[in-house]
């Protein structure tokens, strides 16, 4: 008998998110997001600062302003988390379903609470286990995967640098073993020993099976402009750019051969100091005044007239002229 196979931990299916402005005009921050992130997996979102990739993140865990407005789908568990009310996001997912690791981790801890008494109550509340000898150990390991010091547990957030905030917020998503960590910039602020610490760290949460029954298992949605720390980790690579997802692959052929087909993936590529070093000229377009056609258009070497249009998807690729394999291999 053929076994079905099994569902994505995240399917994500149609999201847009538009800011409503002074004056009645629309800001298209997401426009039409599709990807799945399956069990055992790492999707890396890559992009500029601006293109959407943390209000994405933002309306999955439904922590958007109220002038945001969200079309699409997105599951987790059998839940649709855009049509989740206040009441089951806080109660059943945030901490729950999905572990957040913030861009901005100074801000989610509580300023008057030691790193080791958040800790130890995150413990309690998302595992059930209250013995304090036992909280206190969990507490513990958890600060250890994440390279927190054990020296600093009884520090206060104030008393951090930015680095030592970062491991506490990803200390503190690694407790629950939630079916999907999103992490938002995990590594900003570390240095590269503590980069790859951190993402190996990720990667064995997601690769540890779950005990729970009938769980489907653990994935990582990871945003981050490190494209270093991203190859490092990812299976599978989505990029970003002017609010709409213009390519994702599988991170091997990302990083490697072929290597990226739409010109900005490959320009992404092309601007690390290890490759060729060469920036994207010019800026990318504001997502409250966008062109009618290729939002890349203006700063793509391969534009034509078609690109006065919105570009097609052909397979995984939203391009006029994406590169064929053929021509990347030449």
């Amino acid at each position: 008998m053929t076994q079905r196979p099994e569902p994505p931990v995240l399917s994500v299916h149609g999201l847009s998110v538009r800011f409503l402005m002074p004056g009645g005009h629309h800001v298209a921050a997401v426009t039409d997001a599709h990807f799945d992130v399956a069990a055992g997996e790492c999707l890396a979102l890559i992009g500029e600062s601006g293109c959407g990739k943390s209000v994405l993140a933002s309306a999955l865990l439904g922590l958007l302003p109220a002038n945001a407005q969200t079309a699409g789908r997105a599951h987790l568990g059998g839940l649709d988390l855009l049509a989740a009310d206040e009441r089951t996001l806080a109660r059943q997912v945030r901490g729950r379903m999905i572990g957040l690791i913030p861009q901005s981790p100074a801000a989610h801890l509580t300023p008057v609470r030691t790193i080791r008494s958040q800790l130890e109550e995150t413990v309690g509340q998302l595992t059930g286990v209250w013995g304090r000898a036992s909280v206190r150990t969990a507490g513990e390991d958890a600060a250890a995967r994440a390279a927190f010091p054990a020296g600093h547990l009884d520090r206060y957030p104030h008393e951090l640098s930015g680095g030592l905030a970062q491991r506490a917020a990803t200390a503190l998503a690694l407790v629950g073993g939630a079916p999907l960590l999103l992490a938002d910039e995990p590594t900003s602020g570390l240095d590269r020993d503590l980069v790859e610490h951190t993402v190996d760290e990720l990667r064995r949460h997601v690769d540890t099976p779950t005990r729970t029954k009938g769980d489907t298992g653990r994935a990582l949605l990871m945003i981050t402009h490190d494209l270093t720390a991203a190859e490092r980790i990812a299976d599978k690579v989505a990029v970003m750019y002017a609010g709409r997802l213009v390519e994702v692959a599988e991170a091997d052929s990302f990083f490697g051969l072929p290597g990226p087909r739409h010109p900005y993936s490959r320009g992404l590529l092309g601007a690390l100091p290890e490759r060729d070093f060469t920036p994207i000229p010019g800026m990318p377009p504001e997502l409250g005044d966008l062109p009618a056609g290729c939002a890349f258009a203006t700063r793509c070497a391969r534009v034509t007239d078609a690109c006065a249009h919105r570009p097609p998807t052909t397979g995984s690729v939203a391009c006029h002229h994406p590169h064929r394999p053929e021509e990347i291999r030449a």
